[in-house]
């Protein structure tokens, strides 16, 4: 026989389940990578005591400011994230929470992960010499670019590979630097013809921009407005869609005619 429960005494029956499965939450692994602003590193210079470009084959010449790639960090594919873990990073601006498998391929052991991105960052290089060269005009079995970059990986340092490379041995194509003595930052893969295709965590990114001193930063088109979602006061967004049309855009702010775009 059942007995009818007064509605205080209800709801605290009611609530004890809850409670737990909460209890239980906080304790239990979830399927989400933490991710935060992370390095930067100027193309045109070098990481740590190497030059990031190296060409040979042709003359370079000396260049002024600075050409700033991107990246964030995760929590490792094999680090457990609590539900405390997920809701402080969900309220503050500086952190994001992704599904692990958007940051990681799914299956995959850390040393597989690793010599994933390995590959995506080489297969990066090669992509953005390549339309870096053609860009130019230049024949790639004559002029040889070499790109190091230490411990990072992945594809979305590919624009700025190839902005580095141009600058190196063109500049703004009349002497004058591509950065126009400004410090630039960007994020976005590139493919050998000179499109420029999406990275993801483009806000976390335009941080980690503003904090190491860009106040120009170079986004793929298709994410400007996750770009402008979390922007950084004082970081001017710039669109960007292939590599002629970026290396325009930085001539055009550089010299004050043309249309620079905007997100």
């Amino acid at each position: 026989m059942l007995s009818r429960l007064s509605r205080p005494r209800a709801l605290a029956v009611c609530a004890l389940p809850v409670v737990g499965l909460l209890a239980a939450a906080a304790l239990v692994p979830l399927p989400f990578a933490l991710t935060q602003p992370g390095m930067t590193a100027n193309v045109l210079g070098e990481n740590k005591g190497e030059p990031v470009i190296t060409i040979s084959g042709a003359p370079t010449r000396d260049t002024t400011g600075q050409l700033r790639m991107t990246t964030i960090e995760a929590t490792g594919p094999d680090v457990d994230v609590s539900l405390g873990d997920l809701l402080d990073s969900w309220f503050r601006t500086d952190r994001a929470v992704m599904p692990k498998d958007a940051v990681y391929p799914g299956g995959k052991s850390t040393d597989e992960i690793e010599e994933y991105n390995t590959e995506q960052m080489r297969e990066s290089q090669d992509a953005a010499s390549e339309a870096a060269l053609n860009y130019l005009d230049l024949d790639p079995a004559e002029v040889k670019v070499d790109l190091e970059l230490a411990d990072v990986g992945g594809p979305s340092a590919g624009l700025l590979f190839s902005l580095g490379i141009v600058d190196k041995l063109d500049g703004d194509g009349t002497g004058g630097d591509l950065t126009g003595g400004r410090t630039i930052a960007g994020t976005g893969t590139i493919d050998a013809e000179g499109k420029i295709g999406p990275v993801g965590g483009v806000a976390l990114k335009t941080q980690a921009a503003h904090r190491d001193g860009a106040t120009v930063f170079l986004v793929p088109e298709a994410e400007c407005s996750d770009a402008q979602a979390e922007l950084p006061k004082g970081l001017r967004l710039i669109p960007v869609t292939t590599l002629k049309t970026t290396v325009d855009s930085l001539i055009a702010l550089e010299s004050g005619k043309g249309k620079v775009p905007s997100c």
